[in-house]
């Protein structure tokens, strides 16, 4: 009986998850490299053009997935930039994709940190206050609408001024972007509660530290760690961001520009995939911490 359930289970997995997201990856592997092709297609005509020589169909193939500085490069050439950058660099090396993947996770973690804590002493300002609440929330969703690409520099330039430098600026820049979903998120969830069980606890003669903590802080949870799934991956974008007016050394954000200065794509879609990669981990990471919590409460998922 067990091992049926045992295959039973396997089965819906391999049905409901691995199946479908396999035969995305494949069409989007395929679409990749039949765009590899198109896009670094004409440079080799070209070349053989001017060399005045027939390139035949096949042959243009293969050199447009083995070109040095390609427009697009193809999935297995970022995939062996990502080994040699990896496994047979040092961790320590400024050449290492760990080093700088690490250099960004840290600003990220204590951005998204910072931006959790702001986004959850807003949220309960805004509950507990009609003031706070007609006040701070249309300037918050206000705050969304401003591009961080002009944001960043001005908050590095500032900062800067006043000697204020490393990783706490790019931190910011990741809290600015993190708190938002954080609080309206937290916002809904506190005040998710039904109103019969408010009347319950009010006929239990319960002040709002006590509604606050037994009903209106657990009813959040659920929708705390949603916000945060949504908040920590756009946090990393923010310390990526952050990164590129300062001209950092260190950071994926020093890859891309590194990339983009040198004209090196491969090594820019290799910082690109690092960082896709990063955020679906750290969203793993709040996701399994959120269904442990969730599931100690005794929500049922």
């Amino acid at each position: 009986m067990p091992m049926s359930i045992k295959r039973e289970g396997f089965a819906a997995i391999l049905h409901d998850r691995l199946i479908p997201i396999g035969t995305v990856l494949l069409a989007i592997f395929a679409l990749w490299y039949v765009f590899t092709v198109v896009l670094n297609a004409p440079f080799e005509r070209d070349q053989a053009e001017r060399a005045g020589v027939e390139i035949s169909t096949s042959e243009l193939i293969s050199k447009t997935m083995a070109q040095k500085r390609p427009i697009l490069p193809a999935p297995h050439q970022v995939a062996v930039e990502i080994w040699e950058t990896t496994v047979e660099k040092k961790i320590t090396s400024k050449r290492s994709l760990i080093y700088h993947t690490w250099v960004t996770l840290s600003s990220t973690l204590l951005g998204f940190a910072l931006g959790t804590g702001l986004g959850i002493l807003l949220a309960v300002g805004i509950v507990h206050s009609k003031v706070l609440d007609k006040s701070l929330m249309p300037w918050i969703i206000t705050s969304q609408t401003i591009p961080i690409l002009a944001i960043a520099p001005m908050v590095i330039v500032v900062l800067n001024a006043i000697g204020i430098s490393g990783l706490l600026p790019k931190a910011i820049i990741s809290m600015y972007l993190s708190f938002f979903p954080v609080a309206v998120g937290m916002v809904k969830g506190l005040r998710s509660p039904e109103v019969m069980h408010l009347d319950l606890m009010r006929t239990y003669n319960a002040n709002r530290s006590q509604v606050f903590w037994k009903l209106r802080w657990p009813a959040s949870v659920p929708f705390l760690f949603t916000s945060m799934k949504v908040a920590v991956a756009i946090s990393l974008v923010g310390a990526i961001v952050g990164e590129l007016p300062t001209g950092a050394s260190a950071g994926l954000g020093a890859r891309l520009l590194s990339g983009s200065y040198y004209g090196q794509t491969i090594q820019i879609w290799s910082a690109l995939i690092a960082a896709a990669v990063l955020a679906a981990l750290l969203v793993m990471v709040i996701d399994l911490i959120g269904r442990s919590v969730t599931r100690r409460m005794g929500v049922v998922a």
